[in-house]
């Protein structure tokens, strides 16, 4: 049996993976789910698999060497897939070292006891081991052209501390690599979506700011581009990426799916109204009137555009979900589990709104 360590699989994707995996492989896997439980980490988005006999939680920081060390020596990991990251840009302006201390050192942590657990005398590594470490667009910077795309071979160019410290880990997996020959691929995907995502990323902040009447805060002029990408057909794209992907290569996984926020927030608004029943009273708080204009972000980038051929060409990977279909999957679950959000929602998460939006 196959043994996952995931890091951050509390979180949006790495519990949308975890549920994947489990679907797919069902018995024949194990999953060791290690995560901090920050803010974004909720254990209710692992309700359904919690009580399997081939699933483990851990808490633990991927900072904190002698966990993380402890984990591998009790364990036989084929597999880590890292996801655990702090991850809001916004987040990361107004605290860029604990994006640093997570992303980078957690990153050199992880690798560390991996490459311990797994390196043989010679400096070769154990058959069938490998890490596959989640990244973003983001590092890429910004695209002017609107020809561009992002691949594999594009000059990273951060403009945040949040891409910046995932450029930096990115690097440090690539440097293990070229310097140790150890068994890693990287990934880099465009914005996700999709069920369990915390409220402080755009679609379900809108979807929950819409249901209660509230504002819907909007950065600039509301045209900064961003391709989106259904959270399962990520979740496929890493499956293949660990089952075929070329030792130490990296792989773009993008939805092809460019929208403006703008254009985002009101397809939102416009699936709320279509979904919601008349006799529902939130329905009547859905309303474009709610768009408010704010200062933009610092560093905002303008354009986000991600091309998969790579991983299409070579490991046959393309999005299953049209984003017209997944957005509407995506309301319709947050619709289906308020007692989530409202969870989610409470206590430390209304000061942090309060500060970023409200001016």
């Amino acid at each position: 049996m196959r043994t996952y360590l995931v890091t951050g699989g509390a979180g949006f994707i790495g519990s949308n993976f975890v549920h994947y995996m489990f679907r797919k492989y069902g018995d024949d896997i194990r999953i060791i789910n290690v995560d901090a439980l920050t803010y974004a980490g909720n254990l209710e988005n692992l309700k359904a698999v919690e009580a399997r006999d081939n699933y483990t939680f851990v808490k633990a920081d991927i900072r904190d060497k002698e966990a993380i060390e402890k984990i591998f020596a009790e364990n036989d990991v084929d597999v880590v897939v890292h996801f655990a990251a702090e991850s809001h840009v916004d987040r990361s302006i107004r605290n860029p070292e604990v994006f640093v201390e997570t992303n980078v050192i957690g990153t050199a942590v992880m690798l560390n006891a991996a490459k311990a657990a797994w390196e043989n005398e010679d400096g070769s590594y154990k058959a069938g081991k490998k890490f596959l470490h989640v990244s973003t667009d983001e590092v890429y910077g910004s695209l002017s052209d609107p020809k561009d795309y992002f691949y594999e071979t594009t000059p990273y160019d951060p403009h945040s501390p949040y891409s910046a410290s995932k450029a930096s880990a990115d690097l440090l997996v690539k440097a293990y690599v070229d310097t140790y020959h150890f068994p890693a691929n990287i990934t880099n995907c465009s914005n996700n979506y999709g069920p369990y995502q915390f409220p402080e990323k755009l679609i379900p902040l809108v979807i929950n700011n819409a249901l209660s009447g509230k504002k819907l805060p909007v950065y600039g002029d509301g045209k900064n581009v961003r391709d989106w990408l259904y959270v399962d057909d990520h979740c496929k794209g890493i499956d293949m990426v660990i089952e075929g992907g070329k030792q130490g290569e990296k792989y773009n996984i993008g939805g092809h799916n460019e929208r403006e926020n703008i254009q985002i927030i009101k397809t939102i608004i416009s699936t709320l109204k279509d979904i919601l029943p008349d006799d529902d009273p939130r329905k009547a708080n859905v309303s474009e009137d709610l768009i408010t204009f704010v200062e933009d972000r610092k560093g905002h980038d303008r354009r986000y555009a991600i091309a998969p051929d790579k991983i299409s060409k070579e490991l046959g990977w393309l999005p299953d979900t049209k984003f017209e279909d997944g957005i509407r999957l995506t309301v319709k679950w947050y619709l289906d589990n308020m007692d989530w959000m409202e969870n989610v929602t409470s206590g430390d998460y209304q000061a942090y709104y309060r500060k970023m939006y409200e001016a």
